[in-house]
């Protein structure tokens, strides 16, 4: 009797325990400021024209998509940063509850238009002329190399 009162105690302990260990995880996360900028960032490489006219058009679809991906992340957010790792903090944008509700709006906003905007390209896009996505893609990595001179333009 003494062995089943005395295990029931330590599962009771265990499992309290387990439960303040999530809700510690869950308040910290909630505390932490997100990030203006998240998600895929960058591409793996810029391309010729001559190397893309070489490429299946299996891979160029995979190039286009890589680079929507970049742009819908980035370049709604440029008039706040053009990196990730900002936060609103780092902006002086104060940490509201409003705040970080409207933050997180917007970043399921992308994520949705992304998805629904890659399903319609996975379906759509095989039927495009490749000349037609090749000068997507460059014209997409012009506008991906713009980024580094973003600052340029910025005035004190």
């Amino acid at each position: 009797m003494k062995t089943k009162s005395t295990l029931l105690i330590l599962t009771f302990f265990l499992m309290t325990s387990m439960g303040f260990a999530q809700n510690k995880k869950t308040s910290s996360k909630k505390n932490q400021s997100m990030n203006i900028i998240s998600g895929k960032v960058n591409i793996s490489k810029y391309h010729s024209h001559d190397e893309l006219d070489r490429m299946s058009k299996g891979e160029l679809l995979g190039l286009y998509t890589e680079r929507i991906k970049v742009i819908v992340n980035i370049l709604p957010n440029i008039a706040f940063a053009t990196k990730p790792g900002i936060t609103m903090s780092d902006l002086g944008i104060p940490d509201t509850k409003e705040n970080k509700k409207a933050l997180e709006n917007n970043v399921d906003a992308s994520v949705s238009y992304f998805d629904s905007t890659i399903e319609f390209q996975k379906t759509i896009l095989p039927y495009s002329d490749t000349r037609d996505l090749i000068a997507a893609i460059l014209f997409y990595e012009e506008t991906l190399k713009s980024l580094h001179t973003y600052n340029d333009y910025k005035s004190d």
